[in-house]
């Protein structure tokens, strides 16, 4: 691992103030399957994928990542840069870790159920989860009629996707109609082919020691569902009509069934075949062939047989391979089949019917002008199928999703449009679908809370900024249960109170809007209903055991002793809190976690900020010094590789010493890293927090992992975050608030430090 990360290392990008974009290396895709000398059909179309794309754009550089089998010995080559163990579940975090280092651009992942771990191969999700790139997966097999883990897995990397491969139009179908994919994510490239000459049957016949025989073939790992007991059958009929024939079986038995049975199925078709008394007609190729010696082998054939039993196969490579050799094909009616041999480049026979299996095949090999027009058409169906073709597609895909990390000046104001939206004469209501307020959900003291403190510090529009005030003020005193002595938090639409008390967190964020206002309020009226609201709630304080809770009201604590020092709740609500959170962090801290829990949550930094403000305001050095070391492990950990934010994903919450995942990233974070950095600021005249706040001011504006803007200037709203397919479209008021609030921190922030 040393060595990988040497390779792909690189010098931090500081993002200048103002909104400049931070440097990231492009045309890196990592490329994720089987990959040869593994012998298996997606480790040949894997490598197949590698060489097309490198072949149409060679300063493409394309980290294969392998699967391999438990104590496996293969030797890779050094395209080859990370392996994967199939059922090691670390394996699959390791890769992630990796390509997240190597700051590639797109994931492109080639997915079969049985190629990973776990129950329907859901070690893969160990991987995906975690992968901040763009991620391109290639559905090796789209089932009609998926187990439940088969569909829990589907639906998780169908969610997580920017595109979907796939070489069939029934397995689009199936994407939309069973596992609900979108259409747009969709994009069928049909299985990429060998580009070679038409017509030399002959020349490789006598190259194979085939001279003089009319040549069936039948190729792929070997198991029941292929279907070959009804050719071994219908060989009497054909070779009672041409005795010359032989039957070519390649391919040696499938692993799986290896391990389960050994080679009984494979001594039941020659038992078969001896029974027949067509045994001598029949060529076993026992083993896995190269792809040179495949294709020659194919180049030899006259006819191509794939007489598969179930009608779900949805891609099969080799009859792509000889339908783009020239052969004629007779096949069973597969998905994959019914689309590349229809409008007669092929023919269609009943699943397990030797009967018309043997007619078809007498009848090509009676009537040569007939066979040779049919492999005429089939070779002239696959031109758009060679691998020169399939990479420009591919490239196509690859262009699509391709990420550009962009960023913004920071603008001289921000509209309040997308406020106001929200707004109505009882607060602001707490979702949107898309840009309409949703009231099925209501409202919610932390939001109003969270636009109180806003009022206070927003310019211009003084009538509309005071009436606002005043109706979020009002919401707050109402939310004070004074028999339960705690805040409530959920009101519905109607108006009526969801419940008795609110959660912990959302009294402690009223404290810290009623701190606030005590504060900075413009309204001596409303200062002072927020002291006096302060003063009968601040007890609410006391047993709080939610570290959030606690940094919120201590953020709160710490206004209210700006504007009276010897103010006895506020003392206490800081100088306990900030006891409690040095307890936390010290028995959650340990190697490589400087943190005050062993989880992850949200509103991160507002812990540090909070340990920032008291350790200050307290004279303590030591809360002080917490504060600035776990805002530098934060700050850190919600670095992208590429230099810009990334804030700590919502799929991480709540599971202990994880290191973050990227997704779902939301705007709150912001906000907070902001203030965080500007409370380390303040402790320590280092104007390098002003980087790191900008940092994560210019998330909203493009520089996050999808270089997409989060938030729109004019309106001053914001979308809900970012998941791995791209914005979350609804935009709610905890996302344009902290984007409002975000804006008024950054500004004051530069002008301090100016």
């Amino acid at each position: 691992m040393l060595e990988f990360i040497e390779r792909n290392s690189f010098k931090d990008d500081i993002v200048p103030v103002g909104g400049s974009t931070p440097k990231v290396r492009s045309n890196i895709v990592a490329l994720i399957g089987g990959f040869t000398p593994r012998r298996c059909g997606i480790a040949t179309f894997t490598a197949d994928v590698c060489a097309s794309l490198k072949a149409a754009q060679p300063d493409l550089q394309i980290d294969v990542y392998a699967m391999t089998p438990a104590l496996s010995a293969i030797t890779f080559d050094a395209s080859v840069i990370s392996t994967i163990t199939q059922g090691d579940p670390q394996s699959y975090i390791d890769a992630a870790q990796h390509i997240d280092i190597s700051r590639a651009d797109v994931v492109w992942l080639q997915h079969e159920f049985g190629l990973f771990g776990g129950p329907a191969g859901d070690m893969v999700l160990e991987l995906t989860d975690r992968i901040a790139a763009p991620l391109v997966i290639t559905l090796h097999t789209v089932l009609a009629k998926p187990n439940p883990d088969q569909m829990r897995v589907m639906r998780r990397l169908i969610a997580q996707a920017s595109k979907l491969v796939i070489m069939s139009e029934r397995s689009r179908d199936l994407l939309g109609s069973v596992y609900g994919a979108d259409s747009d994510q969709i994009v069928l490239i049909p299985h990429g082919v060998p580009d070679r000459p038409f017509g030399r049957s002959t020349q490789f016949k006598s190259k194979l020691g085939f001279e003089g025989r009319d040549v069936l073939l039948t190729f792929g790992l070997l198991s029941p569902g292929k279907g070959i007991e009804a050719v071994i059958a219908a060989m009497p009929a054909i070779i009672s009509e041409h005795p010359n024939l032989l039957y070519c079986i390649a391919g040696a038995t499938h692993p799986n069934l290896l391990t389960v049975e050994g080679e009984t199925y494979r001594e039941k078709l020659k038992t078969l075949a001896a029974t027949l008394g067509v045994a001598h007609h029949i060529y076993w190729l026992d083993t896995f062939l190269e792809t040179e010696l495949l294709l020659d082998l194919i180049e030899a054939t006259d006819i191509y047989v794939t007489p598969y039993t179930g009608a779900d196969q949805s891609t099969s490579g080799t009859l792509s391979y000889a339908l783009a050799l020239g052969k004629a094909v007779v096949s069973t009616p597969y998905v994959h089949a019914i689309e590349l041999l229809s409008d007669d480049h092929g023919i269609i026979v009943p699943f397990n019917d030797s009967a018309a299996i043997a007619t078809e095949v007498i009848g090509l090999l009676h009537d040569k002008g007939r066979l040779s027009a049919l492999q005429r058409r089939a070779y002239d169906r696959s031109r758009d199928m060679i691998w020169p073709a399939f990479a420009v597609r591919c490239l196509d895909v690859l262009d699509e999703v391709r990420i550009s990390i962009k960023s913004a000046p920071i603008a001289a104001a921000i509209g309040i449009d997308g406020l106001l939206r929200i707004c109505d004469d009882t607060g602001i209501l707490q979702h949107s679908i898309g840009n309409v307020p949703d009231r099925a959900h209501g409202y919610c003291v932390d939001d109003n809370a969270r636009a109180l403190m806003l009022t206070h510090k927003m310019k211009g529009h003084i009538a509309t900024v005071c009436q606002l005030s005043t109706r979020f003020a009002a919401f707050v005193e109402s939310s004070w249960n004074e028999e339960r002595r705690e805040f409530r938090n959920f009101m519905g639409f109607g108006r009526n109170w969801l419940e008795e008390i609110g959660s912990e967190d959302s009294c402690g964020r009223t404290l810290w809007a009623l701190g606030s206002t005590v504060r900075w309020a413009p309204s001596a009226g409303l200062r002072h209903w927020a002291q006096g609201l302060f003063d009968r709630t601040a007890s609410s304080a006391e047993t709080f055991g939610s570290p959030r809770a606690i940094g919120f009201a201590m953020l709160g604590a710490d206004h209210v002793l700006e504007v009276d020092n010897k103010h006895k709740a506020a003392s206490s609500i800081l100088a306990a809190g900030a006891d409690h959170l040095l307890t936390l962090f010290g028995h959650s801290k340990r190697e490589g976690w400087t943190w005050f829990e062993d989880v992850l949550a949200y509103d991160n930094c507002r812990l540090s900020e909070a340990m920032i403000r008291a350790g200050v305001r307290l004279g303590r050095v030591d809360v002080q010094q917490c504060g600035i070391e776990t805002l530098r492990w934060m700050t850190a950990l919600q670095k992208a590789p590429g230099g810009y934010f990334r804030p700590i994903g919502s799929r991480t919450f709540g599971k202990p010493y994880l290191k973050p995942h990227p997704f779902d990233q939301q705007p709150v974070e912001v906000w907070a890293a902001i203030d965080a950095a500007s409370a380390a600021y303040d402790l320590t005249g280092d104007e390098s927090w002003l980087k790191e706040a900008t940092r994560a001011y210019d998330w909203f504006s493009g520089a996050n992992d999808r270089g997409l803007a989060v938030a729109d200037p004019q309106t001053g709203t914001s979308h809900d975050g970012l998941n791995h397919r791209g914005l979350n479209l609804n935009e709610g008021a905890e996302s344009v608030l902290a984007y409002q609030h975000a804006t008024i921190a950054i500004r004051e922030f530069i002008a301090k430090v100016r």
